[in-house]
């Protein structure tokens, strides 16, 4: 993906301008989307990828709720569908663990 000169995913992705977290909160760009392809694949059947995600959250005991924006009455209305949606498999969930693990969690856990 290309960005435009101006936009800060372009000019920021070591920190320079501002915090590194405000652009991509430490992941490389590529690796991100390497991520985001693999839970593409694992994504069920009939499930988008948002619905998918909010369900991920939503299957932690420590959450009671999600917040998901919305910038159409359809994505609301898919974003609401999500509690109607079936628990996510166990080998789902460690896939997901796996992926952060594998993809994510060295680029930012030592921020924490």
């Amino acid at each position: 993906m290309k960005f435009e000169d101006s936009d800060h995913r372009r000019y920021n992705r070591r920190g320079e301008a501002f915090d590194v977290g405000e652009t991509f909160s430490g992941v490389d760009f590529e690796e991100g989307l390497a991520a985001v392809e693999e839970l593409r694949e694992i994504t069920p059947s009939g499930m988008t990828m948002a619905q998918f995600a909010l369900k991920w959250v939503l299957m932690h005991p420590e959450v009671s709720v999600v917040i998901p924006g919305a910038k159409t009455p359809a994505q609301a209305r898919e974003n609401a569908a999500v509690s109607g949606l079936p628990a996510l498999a166990d080998e789902v969930m460690t896939r997901v663990d796996e992926i952060y693990r594998s993809r994510i969690r060295p680029s930012v856990h030592h921020r924490w």
